[in-house]
């Protein structure tokens, strides 16, 4: 009972996770509160895998959803027996964890790429990647930031939304990832078995 309280509130704060996460993607389409970047396709590349906006965001929802179906406290049956139930219930939470960790897990490799490769900005060179040579360099060199005359304050701006991201998405792996060893706790410690035995039903 106790990890089924603890399961329920980690899916719970999925849901937060993913909203804030559509937020943060949307937010890097507009520069500044800027919509002539984006409609002029003068943003970094990585923004538009939309990475918070589907994957740590509504895919992430879609999780959560059906992870707190799954540990509510009414009894669901899905078989004549209880306990076989128990093990559907149990495969399904695994298997919906595991599809969390590869959703969120894609929004934490894509934004890092995004926050190392960092913005697409106007030079004096003109339009380029000005710090993709630096192998991310720039994220502790301020100095650097210079570098890109347009978007103002552009580099801030790509840097602090796909940090977020990155945070976001690290801290869904990390709920889902527990959410994944609670149910196999409850494979090895509880009195039901996730192999389904002929017979039973």
């Amino acid at each position: 009972m106790r990890s089924r309280k603890c399961g329920y509130c980690l899916s719970s704060l999925l849901i937060p996770l993913a909203l804030w996460s559509i937020i943060v993607n949307i937010l890097l389409y507009f520069p500044n509160g800027q919509t002539s970047y984006a409609s002029s396709n003068k943003l970094a590349n990585y923004v538009w895998y939309f990475e918070g906006i589907c994957f740590s965001g509504v895919m992430m929802l879609v999780v959560a959803a059906v992870l707190l179906v799954l540990e509510n406290d009414s009894k669901y049956t899905c078989c004549q027996s209880e306990n076989c139930s128990k093990k559907y219930t149990t495969l399904l939470s695994m298997i919906f964890s595991a599809l969390g960790i590869a959703f969120s897990g894609y929004c934490l490799v894509i934004s890092a790429l995004g926050l190392v490769q960092g913005p697409y900005c106007r030079t004096l060179n003109g339009w380029e990647y000005a710090f993709e040579d630096t192998a991310g360099r720039f994220l502790i060199d301020s100095s650097m930031w210079v570098w890109c005359l347009e978007p103002v304050h552009g580099v801030e701006w790509n840097i602090i939304l796909f940090s977020i991201l990155v945070t976001l998405s690290g801290l869904q792996v990390i709920i889902c990832f527990i959410r994944l060893v609670i149910q196999l706790s409850r494979i090895l410690c509880a009195s039901y078995s996730v192999i389904i035995q002929p017979g039973i039903i």
